[in-house]
């Protein structure tokens, strides 16, 4: 059986489940999420958790039990606590500016400023210059914003200018040395 998948969810205080037509709405205090879950996975409430069980025990059914665990999981860590993702830029006049929670303009080397809007549900913070924090309560969606503001200037590997995320270990390359 899956470690994953057998494993129960503790529903903390303040947030509300349902299950309706293999739909899951999970409620709490930063908000609402809900995930479509295959119908071969039966999420049930039992003693104040959530437990994800499946009907056989086929390949897929098994592969599909613990991918809805988690999916789960991250809902309900997302209504509560939620989900951030820092970034750094460097760059010798790089500059990033954040209007209101939402819009960022970014002087990166381009001939142009660049401006990223979030979709809803993410907002933006700048504790430092050159630092972006995008935090949402969706945990896909907060990576997939960030991978999106990595993408438009990833990290050059000769002077490392670019976006990074804060924990990402860049390693800087050698460049041209003189011989004899």
């Amino acid at each position: 059986m899956s470690r994953i998948g057998r494993a129960p969810i503790a529903i903390p205080a303040g947030v509300t489940f349902d299950n309706t037509d293999n739909l899951v709405t999970v409620k709490g205090p930063l908000g609402t999420l809900t995930q479509k879950v295959d119908k071969s996975i039966s999420v049930v409430l039992e003693d104040g958790h959530i437990v994800c069980k499946r009907q056989t025990d086929d390949k897929d059914h098994r592969a599909l039990h613990g991918l809805y665990r988690a999916l789960i999981h991250n809902m309900v860590v997302g209504v509560t606590k939620g989900f951030e993702k820092s970034l750094i830029v460097a760059g010798v006049g790089y500059k990033v500016t954040l209007t209101g929670s939402n819009k960022l303009t970014m002087n990166i080397g381009f001939s142009h400023p660049v401006e990223f809007t979030a979709p809803e549900g993410i907002t933006f913070a700048q504790p430092a210059p050159l630092e972006i924090v995008v935090k949402g309560i969706d945990r896909q969606l907060v990576g997939q914003v960030a991978a999106s503001i990595k993408a438009i200037k990833p990290v050059e590997p000769y002077h490392n200018y670019g976006f990074h995320y804060k924990n990402e270990t860049v390693v800087k390359k050698v460049g041209k040395r003189a011989t004899k």
